[in-house]
């Protein structure tokens, strides 16, 4: 699939951004990765709300082989080939993708905001641990910042 391919294809759905990635292209809309266009197919975000659609059609999730064994990734399913002759449905599909990667994007969230926590406690224990030396090694500190002023 080729840039304006998708361009067209995505036309009822709205602007699209298309980044290279791997053998094909990653699918963005308000800079949300939704897609991507693969060459072995178009394959949509899916969650526990979307899935039960792409399994009516009979699609499969995203999966690619290694040296050692087949890998199958649950968050893109493949888009039933009906759809590519259907613009308006697409668009609904690719609705439901953005939808189903927004919320995947909002449980993400609570994440990060734990790793501050966890440099504030090495900060805590890096003052426990200045402060448990022995009071010669500290009069030592403080001699030598005095002659280095």
């Amino acid at each position: 699939m080729d840039r304006e391919f998708l361009t067209d294809l995505f036309a009822d759905f709205g602007p699209v951004t298309l980044r290279r990635m791997f053998s094909g292209y990653g699918i963005s809309a308000d800079g949300t990765n939704f897609a991507l266009a693969l060459r072995a197919g178009l394959y949509f975000r899916a969650d526990e709300q979307t899935i039960p659609q792409f399994e009516a059609e009979g699609s499969g999730p995203f999966q690619y082989q290694t040296r050692s064994k087949t890998v199958t990734v649950n968050s893109y399913w493949q888009l039933p080939a009906r759809l590519f002759d259907d613009s308006e449905e697409l668009a609904v599909w690719a609705r439901s993708a953005l939808g189903a990667a927004q919320r995947a994007a909002l449980r993400k969230r609570p994440r990060k905001a734990k790793a501050p926590a966890k440099k504030a406690a090495a900060r805590k224990t890096a003052g426990k641990k200045a402060a448990a030396k022995p009071p010669s090694a500290q009069k030592k500190r403080a001699k030598r910042k005095k002659s280095s002023s």
